[in-house]
C-alpha cells in the first residue's frame, strides 16, 4: 500500500554544508572513513558520497550502474558503507547518497538484467527494465560496439559455448543458435552487432544524451522503480544514509510522477535534484524535493562578481582580437541555435528519427482530418524547428507546456517552410506536444520522447559545444551559467536569495562539482577581467606580438583568447595540463577538430601553440 505523502525533513536531517567525495576502487569506503575526522573538523554537517552501487568493475566514477541490489564490492560492499556511516555519526556526521535513475550501463557481461534481454528478447521479464524500440530494427537490439563494418570485422567475432565474444565484449546466444555458421547466429539473436558509428541514426534505445554505453531505465514502471531503488531505501530506512542527490532528473519520462514515487517510499527524506534552471526559470513547485543541488545559486554568486559593463568591453575586445563567425562564437543566441541544429541532426539524429515516426504515425491514425496528410519530412522539419527554439531544457507535466514550446517558436519554426500549407506542421507538432489531440499511449510516448529529447539537445548544445565556441569570458561558460547575460545585479542577487529562503529554503548552494567546468577559484579569478578589460586588451596585444611571425602561434583567435584566459585564471600550469585542456577545449567546440572526427594537422597547431 502506497503511505500518505509525509511532511518535510526533520531539521537534524538537513544538511547545513556537505563535502562530496568521490568514490573509486583506489579510494573506498575505508578511506572514506579515514578521513571523517579531518572533515568533521571543517564544520561539515553531512558527506555527499557519489553512487555506491555496483557498477562496471574499475569505474573510476559509478554513474555506470549494473547491479542495483548490490552495494559495490570494489567499495567495500555493504559492510564498508555501513562501517562508513558508523564512523560518520561517532562524528556526527551523515551520509548523502548519489542515486541514478535514468540509465545503467550498457555493459552485458556485467549488467544482469540486460544479458537476460539480450537472451530472451521482448519477451524476458527484464525487458520492461530498459527503454527499447522494440518496433525498429526488425524487432533487434543494436548494440554499436564493432570497431569498423560488420565485413571487416567478421574474423574478431567468436562463438564461445553459448557466448558470442567481440574483444572485451560478451554476450549471450539465443537458445539453440551456438551452433548455426557465424552469419547466421547472428541473423538469429535478439541483437545486433554494428559498427559504432550506426549509433547516430540507427540506435534503437534510449541513451543518456549521446553516450551509448549507458542505457535509459524505465523507472516510470512501479516495478522497475522498485528493483531499482529497493537497496537505496533500505539503507535509507535503516538508518545507513539519510538524503538523496537524483541524478539527471530531465532524462526521465515524468519526473514529476518519478520525484512523488520516491518522495513517499523515502519517507519525505531530504532530497534534491540535479536540475540546471535556465535564466529565470524556476524549478517545479509542486515537485515533492528540498531543491537543485545549487547551480543556479552558483550562477548568482558568479554573476554577482561579473561587472557588466566591463563584461561589454570585453566582449567588444574578444570581437575585435578574434574576429568570430557571428553562429561560430560571435553571437550567443545564434552560436547556440546553430550547436542546436548540429546536435540534433547528427549526435541525436536517432532519436530525432523516433519522435518523427511516433508523430506521424499518429498523424495517419488521427481521426482528426486536421492532422492527416503530414509527410515525414515535414514533421520532422517542424520537431527540428520547434527544438532548437527551446530555451529550457524540457516541458514538465507540471508546467503548462505553451509556456516552453512558445507560439514565438513556432512563429519562427513556420519560417523554415517556402509552402504556408506545408507550414502547418509546425502547429501539430506543437498541437502535440501541448496535448491537444490526445491521451492515447502514442500521444504520451510522443509527448515523453519530446522533452527527453528537449533535454538532451539542451545539454549537448549548449554546455558540450555553444560553451567552447563563444568564449569572451570563461568564467560565465559554466553548468547552470547564461554567457549572454553573465552579470548579475545586488538588487537581482538579493531578490533571488530572498525567493530562495521563502520557496526552497532546504536547497542546495555550490560554487564547485564534480561536473564544474572550471573550478570556483579559477572563475572568480576570471571574473576581474570584467573590471580591467583594457588591461586585458593590452595583454593580448603583447602576447599576440610575441608569438607573430613564428610557428607556434595559436592555429586562431578564439584558441588564443580561451588559452591565455586559461592561464590567467589557473595561474601556474604545467605545459601537459594546458595541452590536454585546451585540446578537449577544441575536441568539444568541434569546429576544426572533435572527438570522433579528429584533425591531426589542427591539433599537432595546438600543441605547438602551448
Amino acid at each position: 500500500m502506497t503511505p500518505e505523502r509525509p511532511g518535510p525533513a526533520s531539521p537534524a536531517s538537513v544538511p547545513s554544508a556537505t563535502y562530496r567525495l568521490q568514490l573509486q576502487p583506489s579510494f573506498p569506503f575505508k578511506a572514506a572513513a579515514a578521513a571523517v575526522p579531518y572533515l568533521a573538523s571543517l564544520g561539515v554537517s553531512h558527506l555527499h558520497l557519489s553512487p555506491v552501487l555496483e557498477a562496471v568493475p574499475g569505474s573510476q566514477h559509478g554513474y555506470d550502474v549494473v547491479d542495483h541490489a548490490r552495494v559495490r564490492a570494489e567499495l567495500g560492499g555493504e559492510e564498508g558503507l555501513r562501517a562508513l556511516s558508523r564512523t560518520a555519526r561517532e562524528h556526527g556526521l551523515g551520509l548523502v547518497v548519489d542515486i541514478v535513475p535514468n540509465h545503467m550501463a550498457m555493459s552485458p557481461r556485467h549488467n544482469h538484467a540486460l544479458w537476460e534481454v539480450l537472451r530472451e528478447g521482448p519477451r524476458s521479464p527484464c525487458a520492461r527494465w530498459f527503454d527499447i524500440d522494440w518496433q525498429a530494427q526488425d524487432g533487434r537490439l543494436l548494440l554499436p560496439v564493432l570497431g569498423a563494418p560488420l565485413g571487416e570485422v567478421l574474423d574478431d567475432l567468436r562463438v564461445d559455448g553459448d557466448v558470442l565474444r567481440y574483444h572485451e565484449h560478451a554476450f549471450p546466444l539465443r537458445d539453440g543458435t551456438a551452433d548455426l555458421p557465424l552469419p547466421r547466429l547472428l541473423d538469429a539473436q535478439w541483437y545486433r552487432p554494428v559498427w559504432w558509428r550506426l549509433a547516430r541514426t540507427e540506435l534503437n534505445y534510449r541513451r543518456f544524451f549521446s553516450i551509448s554505453e549507458l542505457i535509459g531505465v524505465r523507472v516510470e514502471d512501479p516495478e522497475v522503480f522498485e528493483a531499482t531503488h529497493g537497496t537505496v531505501l533500505r539503507l535509507l530506512h535503516e538508518g545507513v544514509i539519510d538524503g538523496l542527490r537524483v541524478d539527471h532528473p530531465d532524462g526521465l519520462a515524468d519526473p514529476d510522477a518519478y520525484l512523488e514515487r520516491l518522495h513517499r517510499a523515502s519517507g519525505g527524506r531530504w532530497t534534491v535534484v540535479e536540475k540546471i534552471l535556465a535564466d529565470g526559470e524556476r524549478l517545479p513547485a509542486a515537485w515533492p524535493v528540498a531543491g537543485t543541488t545549487g547551480y543556479d545559486a552558483l550562477r548568482h554568486v558568479d554573476g554577482l562578481f561579473t561587472d557588466p559593463a566591463g563584461y561589454g568591453q570585453l566582449l567588444d575586445g574578444y570581437r575585435r582580437f578574434a574576429a568570430p563567425q557571428a553562429d561560430l562564437g560571435g553571437d550567443w543566441a545564434a552560436t547556440v541555435r546553430r550547436a542546436a541544429y548540429e546536435v540534433l541532426t547528427h549526435e541525436l539524429a536517432t532519436e530525432l528519427d523516433r519522435l518523427t515516426r511516433v508523430a506521424h504515425r499518429l498523424c495517419t491514425a488521427a481521426p482528426d482530418p486536421a492532422l492527416r496528410d503530414r509527410a515525414p519530412w515535414a514533421l520532422r522539419t517542424a520537431l527540428v524547428e520547434l527544438l532548437v527554439r527551446l530555451e529550457v531544457y524540457r516541458p514538465y507535466t507540471s508546467v503548462d507546456a505553451a509556456t516552453v514550446v512558445t507560439e514565438e517558436a513556432a512563429a519562427g519554426a513556420r519560417l523554415a517552410f517556402t509552402v504556408p500549407e506545408e507550414a502547418g506542421a509546425v502547429d501539430v507538432v506543437r498541437g502535440l506536444v501541448l496535448g491537444r489531440y490526445g491521451d492515447g499511449p502514442d500521444h504520451v510516448e510522443f509527448r515523453t520522447r519530446f522533452a527527453q529529447t528537449a533535454s538532451a539537445l539542451r545539454a549537448k548544445s549548449v554546455e558540450d559545444t555553444a560553451f567552447y565556441r563563444y568564449v569572451p569570458l570563461l568564467s560565465a561558460t559554466e553548468v547552470g551559467g547564461d554567457p549572454g547575460r553573465p552579470a548579475v545585479s545586488p538588487r537581482e542577487f538579493h531578490a533571488y536569495c530572498a525567493r530562495v529562503q521563502r520557496d526552497w529554503p532546504a536547497t542546495g548552494t555550490v560554487v564547485s562539482t564534480h561536473d564544474t567546468k572550471r573550478s570556483a577559484d579559477v572563475r572568480a579569478a576570471l571574473a576581474v577581467l570584467t573590471q580591467c578589460p583594457a588591461r586585458w586588451a593590452d595583454v593580448l596585444t603583447e602576447v599576440a606580438g610575441a608569438a607573430a611571425g613564428t610557428d607556434e602561434g595559436p592555429p586562431d583567435g578564439q584558441v588564443a583568447w580561451a588559452a591565455w584566459q586559461t592561464v590567467f585564471g589557473l595561474g601556474p600550469a604545467d605545459p601537459e595540463r594546458m595541452r590536454e585542456a585546451l585540446l578537449k577545449h577544441v575536441r568539444e567546440a568541434g569546429t576544426h577538430t572533435g572527438w570522433t572526427e579528429r584533425d591531426p594537422s589542427y591539433e599537432e597547431a595546438v600543441a605547438r601553440f602551448v
